[in-house]
């Protein structure tokens, strides 16, 4: 993976921010490479998905963007729209293999995300999917640690 460092390598990040489908798509056909990062480490598929461009999203997959690179914190397109509470793009995500249990530098995982952040179609969504309610952050926490010291009543039966 590189980092961009040039204007057509940035246009394509924009393009992906903006939903911009015609120049990502040129940027495909002419090679692009998908899997470049931006000074924190974000791919063009984490920057569509954070922004809540569904097709754009869905583009990047189709083209081979890898859903489990993960940012220089350690996090993931699937982390982030745990966090934003992105229903429809956790499930395009999921369609093409991006990894439930993977953890960030802080041992987070996308359902710990979800639920910090009270997106419980999200916590329903990543259970019902197969994610790992054991799993422990670095301070030792659970997903259903996390939902009781949150006050998030509502995770709590998909957690157990």
């Amino acid at each position: 993976m590189t980092f961009y460092s040039t204007n057509k390598e940035h246009l394509l990040f924009d393009a992906a921010r903006n939903g911009d489908l015609d120049y990502l798509k040129q940027c495909i056909a002419d090679g692009a490479d998908l899997s470049i990062k931006n000074g924190r480490g974000f791919t063009p598929l984490i920057i569509a998905t954070y922004d809540e461009q569904l097709e754009a999203t869905r583009l990047l997959l189709e083209a081979g963007a890898d859903p489990n690179v993960q940012d220089a914190a350690g996090n993931t397109a699937l982390m982030g729209v745990s966090f934003k509470g992105y229903p429809e793009i956790a499930k395009l995500l999921l369609k093409y293999g991006a990894d439930l249990n993977l953890q960030n530098g802080n041992g987070g995982t996308a359902l710990m995300f979800a639920t910090l952040f009270g997106r419980n179609q999200l916590v329903k969504l990543l259970t019902e999917a197969g994610a790992d309610k054991t799993i422990r952050d670095v301070r030792g926490l659970t997903a259903l640690d996390l939902a009781y010291q949150q006050g998030n009543a509502e995770a709590i039966p998909f957690l157990q």
